[in-house]
């Protein structure tokens, strides 16, 4: 459940390991190691028999206490300042109800997950930080038997950790493009089981802009992985290896891709190839304006609509300098898909139609055609990238954007890593605090109950 859709996902729609996650296998060995002793002193029948000094100072001696079966009450929060986008929260809760439990001796899985108080927030939601580890603001909270549950910290944290940092990441790229769309293009960059995860976070961070920007902003995988959990579809325009394929021809790729592909599919040229983005762009808008006016003048208005192009998409390499930019001594201003380049090719694009020799009929509609013609910009481009380039009124219409969007550092601020922390003990029916030095129970409004256990 996200703040943006009713119901939670599903197993019918997310895939689980569930027998490697109650088996253990993708837990951090210390996780199975907590869970053997525990589980051996309970058979056993122990008692604790060491001192407390944290609850000598409750008012409270636990010898005798049954550490084996002791219940405990967690909390999974985040630290990135001043807020975070939350995704995953569906997924760790999936985790918890199939994975909470233990194997009996004759080896069947016993799930303990109806006995846990499971609190939760939707995704979608923001936490917020101010530095102090002892103000958390936890997005989910488990109270029940610790060593049913110990296993799972490594994956329900992984999975926060990851679906927030993308979410976070793409809403604050979303707040730098000032409400124009961003394709989400990282597929590439990362493991290829990961893709829906990482689209469902994507589409989390936007519906978030959207619904603190009173905005309509749609939302643009490349993948049909990264839109299977939310009902979008891969989209994108070509690479740089089908104009190899078509021997250089940029313009004769177009021509086959719009006669060829669904005119629904957006007709967006990749330009750089040559590292001439202007000169690539008119030899396009050429080839396909001739299309166009062909079509219309027999009659062929559909047919016509195969050859508006959508947009071109400069990609150069931040190592080049594209032939229409001139140097200024200043490198940083010459390379790479840069302002002066967009600047540049706006105004080609804009003056196309009068390199053309056309009637008074078709003037206005031709300068139309260039008009509705759009700039993808895409290479490197992050949250700060994108914010200079609009604080300069730079004429992009759209941008495309990576791996930033996987950044997880404390230098950029991105760093969005989850801990779930053991907070409250109980203890002959009460609770007590019993956190690491420097943490401690935290509440936070937005949790919703989402499991009451049935029995304690």
């Amino acid at each position: 459940m996200s703040i943006f859709q009713p119901t939670r996902l599903t197993c019918d729609t997310v895939s689980l390991d569930i027998a490697g996650l109650r088996q253990g296998w993708y837990a951090d060995a210390y996780f199975r190691n907590i869970v053997t002793i525990l589980q051996t002193l309970a058979e056993q029948g122990y008692g604790f028999a060491g001192h407390s000094q944290r609850l000598a100072g409750q008012g409270y001696d636990p010898q005798g206490a049954d550490i084996g079966n002791m219940v405990v009450e967690m909390q999974w929060f985040t630290r990135r300042k001043p807020y975070s986008v939350v995704a995953g929260v569906d997924i760790a809760l999936l985790m918890l109800e199939h994975g909470t439990g233990y194997y009996a001796p004759d080896g069947r899985f016993i799930s303990t997950y109806a006995h846990y108080d499971v609190e939760a927030v939707q995704d979608g939601v923001l936490v917020r930080y101010e530095g102090n580890p002892q103000q958390v603001q936890p997005v989910l909270k488990v109270r029940g038997r610790y060593r049913d549950v110990a296993a799972l910290e490594t994956t329900t944290v992984g999975v926060l950790s990851r679906a927030t940092r993308v979410a976070t990441n793409v809403y604050h790229v979303m707040r730098a493009a000032r409400g124009k769309p961003v394709l989400f293009f990282p597929a590439r960059f990362d493991d290829y089981t990961v893709q829906a995860l990482d689209g469902y976070a994507y589409f989390i961070g936007v519906q978030r802009y959207n619904h603190d920007y009173q905005q309509h902003v749609g939302c643009f995988v490349s993948t049909d992985a990264q839109g299977s959990w939310w009902g979008g579809r891969g989209g994108g325009t070509l690479a740089h290896a089908a104009i190899s394929a078509f021997l250089d021809d940029t313009a004769e790729l177009m021509l086959a891709f719009a006669a060829i592909l669904p005119v629904e599919t957006p007709r967006i040229a990749l330009v750089d190839y040559d590292n001439d983005c202007v000169g690539t762009t008119l030899a396009v808008m050429d080839a396909m304006f001739a299309r166009y006016r062909t079509s219309i003048d027999a009659g062929q208005t559909d047919e016509a609509q195969r050859y508006q192009l959508t947009g071109v998409r400069p990609d150069t390499s931040n190592a080049l300098r594209d032939v229409s930019v001139p140097p200024l001594g200043a490198k940083q201003l010459d390379m790479g898909v840069n302002p002066r380049l967009i600047f540049a090719l706006r105004e080609a694009i804009d003056s196309a139609w009068q390199r053309w020799e056309l009637g008074a009929d078709w003037r206005e509609r031709a300068r139309q055609w260039c008009q509705n013609v759009r700039i993808v910009a895409t290479g490197g481009f992050n949250a700060e990238r994108i914010s200079q380039f609009e604080s300069m009124g730079v004429p992009v219409d759209i941008y495309g954007v990576g791996s930033s969007l996987f950044s997880n550092s404390d230098s950029d601020g991105t760093n969005n890593d989850y801990t779930a922390d053991t907070v409250r003990v109980q203890l002959a029916g009460q609770w007590y605090a019993m956190a690491k030095v420097g943490r401690a129970a935290c509440h936070n409004p937005d949790l919703e109950v989402v499991s009451r256990a049935t029995q304690t």
